[in-house]
């Protein structure tokens, strides 16, 4: 553990105040399932104690949605001392059945998913064989644009493609499910590096919150990520747009709201489409998906139950829920038994002459 996770453990005063927020102490009620309990482990771990279930437990069922982080009055940061209290779990004692087989699939197929298909599927052959094979901007989709919802991936490059924005040739999963369970994932960042390289990028734009943070975090310096939301609040007034006559909610993901404070730019779009009726918590109070972290993977039932409460915040005036993370998207609609979950670009395609 580096001097500035030590100093984060060392920060926390253990006053509980996350005990007020964290949605998996407020599932599990245990000690050990909130921040102040994570972070004694971490330092447990540090200090060399022997690593046994009960620690794992403790680590892997954090979301890392870091509203702990947000309300921590010590200003400890918390999802960062838990990544890599599972790395040095890892590195000890060795990976759990569950994140050894991540990882397998993971660099084995490019994907968690176990996807054969092209990374580029979602694009007629004949639309792969004119791509440029240099862009400035080019469009990252990830994995769960790419193979769960591929109509999402194929509507967001018909609206990127009208400025200019390209695709790598061969993209893989950016990393971001091994690194948040502990894994390291040299072998998918240097591909997807050389990619970024070979297209001649300066800069990334991905609809994926997960892949937004992990290519803004744990890749190389040398080139700029933008959310997808953040690319087209600059294009607005490019696009024809006409208004719709509904209410919608919209969804803060993790990763790009507490993580990256990208708020506004999503509601920015919503707000010159139709009308944005905000869920009971939002910005940087807004309630996790419950799909972070490795915790769907790993802990179904808990990330089902974490979905399902953030469900209930809907307000009675949105007729749709919009999200702009594709896992959120996927964790939501896993408990949703009468809400329409869509992603922004489909909002933004709704609206467009």
């Amino acid at each position: 553990m580096n001097d500035e996770n030590r100093r984060s453990i060392l920060k926390c005063v253990h006053c509980g105040t996350c005990r007020a927020y964290c949605p998996v102490f407020n599932e599990y009620g245990w000690e050990s399932t909130n921040a102040r309990g994570r972070m004694l482990i971490a330092q447990q771990i540090d200090e060399g104690a022997d690593i046994d279930d009960s620690f794992r437990f403790s680590l892997d069922t954090c979301t890392t949605c870091g509203i702990c982080e947000q309300m921590c009055p010590s200003g400890a940061i918390p999802p960062d001392v838990v990544e890599n209290a599972r790395a040095a779990v890892v590195r000890k004692a060795g990976a759990s059945k569950a994140q050894e087989k991540l990882k397998k699939d993971t660099v084995e197929w490019g994907n968690p998913l176990r996807e054969s298909r092209q990374r580029l599927h979602w694009l007629e052959p004949t639309e792969r064989d004119e791509l440029p094979d240099k862009c400035e901007y080019v469009y990252f989709a990830g994995c769960m644009t790419a193979y769960r919802y591929p109509e999402v991936a194929r509507k967001t490059f018909d609206i990127l493609k009208k400025f200019g924005v390209g695709v790598l040739e061969d993209e893989v999963c950016c990393g971001s499910p091994l690194l948040r369970t502990g894994s390291d994932a040299c072998e998918l960042i240097e591909h997807n590096m050389e990619q970024i390289k070979k297209s001649g990028a300066k800069t990334i734009i991905t609809g994926c919150a997960g892949c937004y943070t992990t290519l803004k975090k744990d890749y190389p310096d040398g080139f700029d990520v933008l959310h997808v939301s953040e690319f087209l609040e600059q294009k607005l007034d490019e696009l024809d747009i006409h208004k719709l006559d509904i209410s919608v909610s919209y969804h803060d993901p993790c990763h790009i709201g507490r993580a990256h404070g990208i708020y506004e730019a999503p509601r920015n779009v919503i707000r010159r489409i139709c009308n944005l009726e905000e869920m009971d918590t939002h910005h940087e109070n807004a309630h996790c998906c419950g799909g972070g972290g490795g915790v769907r993977r790993s802990f179904s039932d808990l990330s089902r139950s974490l979905a399902s409460k953030r469900l209930d915040e809907i307000p009675e005036k949105a007729e749709l829920l919009v999200t702009s993370c594709p896992l959120c998207r996927s964790n939501l609609e896993m408990a949703a038994e009468d809400c329409e979950l869509i992603d922004l670009i489909e909002l933004l395609e709704r609206a467009m002459c």
